[in-house]
């Protein structure tokens, strides 16, 4: 998963739209590690700068990004992919494909266009400048970018907004027609022009609130706005609104706590979950359970205003006994339990005279295949804890995320066809509570403000139901991509590169084969790390 930001700037002539996109690289940097870019215009020419690594690197701490440079007045931040044709394009998106084959195949045949990465943004970038080019005109106006966004739209069945910058259409932004992932637009006044605006939009809110942007919205599902230069932005609903469902592991896990999305705070979400967390372990536990806790502790960090809510509707006192090392960005993963136990340990350390004979209280936000939580457990034994306890603000997660990493190998996530009891066994805790789907669901509607339009969420992680349509092939084709495919199927990629050359991702973990056993399943399962469910690069 990714975040994205573009601006443009009142003044025509400014250079200095670069300096801002760098700065919203840190306010979005915690929505993904694996690379950044920049992409700029001036002049009807496209500059750009992008690399592998966390954005302080690929920047050089901003030494890379100057006006001298990289002068622009309007530019996008992420991938971004550029074609010179037509017109010059540059697009980045936030967002999964799951009919890469269909876009491959028809960039192939019909559109005769290259595809030179196995980048989602870069397909959708070639179908868009082709619909633009069946235009056959010279100079494209609004119009013609909001038709060419039409052709885009039906086969964009993924989640995310489109963000494309071109050498003179400026600015041009796309919501999916379910809103899952989040996209926000706001204004300042120009410093050098009276009277003129900068306009800049983001994933979330606060890299335009810390950038001095107002006036924020949100951009509707199905919707595109189109930023040009001494103009309003223009709106068009580019497909019909399907539903108003963001992720919630937006507001979960993904999104920083000091923002807002789609007219809901996630910080009041989070205290929400606490809440209703609270209310579940009376539930599940009894007041007998509750009144032996000692402590209630959250796994850092995602999850500390949860824990925070939580021990204050328990009466519990809460303590931050995780320590968290900031210093490590990126472990690798590999096989074996002191593999394991090294890369957990790398990144948490626990303090001892916090946990020693206590009943302890564990709040994480989600858990997904229990790798790290089952490590985490242990190291709490060693600090001779009498009792542990893991509570978890989300629901069991028993579905692959079709909307960001792609899980496709369901045998790797704790919760799939395991019991209640067979989940705690491979945890190694004393008892393992959940939180119910409806009470996740209405925390979160219950932080929105007036002019929150949300009704529904996307869900599948939880259920199998995804706000999207999933070809049948899906799940089959992820898994091989994910994992080492067998000659049959790299004869099969070498053909005009299909269904699984596209959603390799280089960073990404490896997954067990379709054909392997049930044993080799479970012992691959037992050699792996638990990772965010979002950003494959966040093993800090």
């Amino acid at each position: 998963m990714c975040g994205v930001s573009a601006i443009l700037l009142g003044d025509s002539k400014a250079t200095s739209a670069a300096v801002d996109l760098h700065e919203s690289l840190y306010y979005l940097q915690h929505r993904g590690q694996d690379a950044a870019g920049i992409a700029v215009c001036q002049g009807g020419r496209v500059h750009m700068c992008k690399g592998n690594g966390m954005a302080s690197k690929v920047f050089d701490e901003g030494r890379r990004v100057t006006t001298a440079t990289m002068p622009g007045f309007m530019g996008s931040e992420a991938q971004p992919f550029y074609v010179n044709s037509p017109y010059g394009l540059s697009m980045s998106v936030n967002g999964n494909l799951v009919n890469t084959p269909n876009l491959v195949r028809f960039l192939d045949h019909e559109a005769r266009r290259h595809v030179n990465t196995d980048s989602d943004s870069e397909l959708l970038l070639n179908v868009f400048a082709h619909a633009l080019s069946e235009l056959g005109k010279s100079r494209a106006n609004v119009e013609d970018v909001f038709t060419a966004l039409r052709e885009v739209f039906p086969v964009y069945l993924g989640s995310g907004p489109l963000q494309n910058v071109s050498s003179y259409l400026y600015l041009s932004i796309g919501s999916d027609e379910n809103g899952i992932r989040p996209l926000c637009l706001g204004s300042r006044p120009s410093e050098t022009v009276e009277g003129a605006m900068d306009y800049c939009l983001a994933s979330e809110s606060i890299a335009l609130s810390q950038l001095g942007f107002k006036d924020i919205v949100d951009i509707l599902p199905g919707q595109a706005v189109f930023l040009k230069k001494d103009g309003t932005p223009q709106f068009s609903q580019i497909v019909e609104m399907k539903s108003y469902s963001p992720d919630l592991f937006e507001y979960l896990y993904l999104a920083r706590p000091d923002c807002w999305i789609d007219g809901i705070s996630v910080h009041r979400s989070r205290q929400n979950m606490g809440i209703k967390l609270a209310h579940r372990m009376r539930q599940v536990l009894g007041e007998e359970g509750i009144r032996e806790i000692d402590v209630v502790i959250p796994i850092p960090e995602t999850s500390d205003t949860a824990a925070g809510t939580l021990a204050k509707e328990l009466a519990k006192p809460l303590s931050n006994a995780f320590v968290k090392n900031r210093y490590i960005h990126r472990t690798f993963i590999l096989p074996g339990q002191k593999a394991r136990q090294k890369s957990v340990r790398r990144k948490l350390s626990a303090i001892a005279v916090e946990f020693k004979g206590k009943v302890v209280c564990l709040v994480d936000d989600s858990i997904v295949r229990g790798t790290t939580s089952r490590e985490i457990v242990q190291m709490v034994k060693e600090c001779e804890a009498k009792k542990i306890i893991i509570v978890s603000c989300s629901p069991e997660i028993t579905h692959p995320h079709i909307h960001g990493i792609d899980l496709a190998d369901p045998a790797q996530l704790l919760a799939h066809r395991r019991t209640l009891q067979q989940m705690t066994d491979v945890l190694q805790c004393d008892a393992l509570v959940f939180q119910t789907l409806e009470d996740l669901e209405a925390a979160c509607i219950e932080a929105g403000n007036k002019k929150c339009k949300v009704t529904s969420f996307e869900i599948g992680v939880f259920c199998g139901q995804y706000k999207t349509p999933v070809p049948t092939d899906y799940f089959e084709r992820s898994g091989r991509e994910a994992g080492k495919p067998s000659a049959k199927h790299v004869g099969a990629r070498d053909e005009a590169r299909d269904a699984t050359a596209v959603l390799v991702a280089s960073s990404g973990p490896t997954m067990v084969p379709q054909e392997a056993s049930s044993e080799e399943r479970s012992k691959a399962l037992e050699n792996r790390e638990d990772i965010s469910l979002y950003n494959l690069a966040s093993r800090t």
